[in-house]
């Protein structure tokens, strides 16, 4: 369960013209680390910009991050980055889900905003006051989210992190076959040993005892992988 950060208030403006409209910060340029250890780069939403989102195409907004549900997808939105962050100016659609959240945040309910992506570029980097940090310095945009629960205090950037879910699962892949490997080399001590010691019944226990302990493991990292 993720710990509940304390979060700063950020400069949200609104507009009642048409279906509506309001304005804010996806992310910031902050060198804090979020809950995840992220900080994201100036620049970092440059060429998605360009590529993904150029010619008027706008940018999804929705509720919550739930790409799979039509019903939350409830405006669009323009962005750019000035030199506090990823700025963004989303329009409401006519739907009563997105009033409903155009709502929520007029009344106040609702402060926060995030953006779903994937890391193209980034890399570990130390920090003016010696901390180290996951700097993102190229993303690709898939979509910008009225959420809740941010990681970043400053912007409110809770992430999706497809590609931060991927890197997860692939140290446990490393864990597994670190841990295979642990049992290879129990194997081959026990062939050692039976070579060496044929009468050695404790050593042989104790090898069995660790073997096992070691196999228990692994069944439970594979098990947490496959969820």
């Amino acid at each position: 369960m993720r710990k509940m950060p304390k979060y700063k208030q950020i400069e949200v403006s609104y507009s009642d013209e048409g279906n509506g409209t309001i304005e804010g910060y996806a992310s910031t340029w902050i060198r804090k680390p979020d809950s995840y250890g992220d900080i994201v780069a100036p620049g970092a939403f440059t060429e998605t910009l360009k590529n993904r989102y150029n010619g008027g195409v706008g940018i999804p907004f929705l509720w919550s991050h739930q790409m799979g549900d039509i019903e939350s997808y409830i405006g669009t939105a323009t962005a750019d980055e000035d030199e506090k962050g990823l700025h963004f100016i989303a329009t409401f659609d006519d739907t009563k889900e997105a009033q409903r959240v155009r709502q929520l945040y007029k009344d106040g309910r609702l402060r926060k905003f995030s953006f779903a992506y994937d890391i193209l570029e980034a890399a570990e980097v130390k920090l003016e006051d010696g901390q180290r940090a996951y700097e993102l310095r190229k993303l690709d945009l898939y979509e910008i989210s009225a959420v809740c629960v941010p990681a970043n205090d400053d912007a409110g950037v809770v992430d999706v992190k497809a590609r931060r879910r991927r890197c997860k699962t692939d140290k446990l892949k490393e864990a597994v076959n670190l841990i295979n490997g642990f049992v290879d080399e129990f194997n081959e001590d026990d062939e050692a040993d039976d070579e060496d010691e044929p009468d050695g019944k404790a050593a042989a226990e104790d090898s069995m005892e660790r073997k096992s302990k070691a196999e228990e493991v692994l069944k439970y990292i594979e098990k947490i992988e496959r969820k």
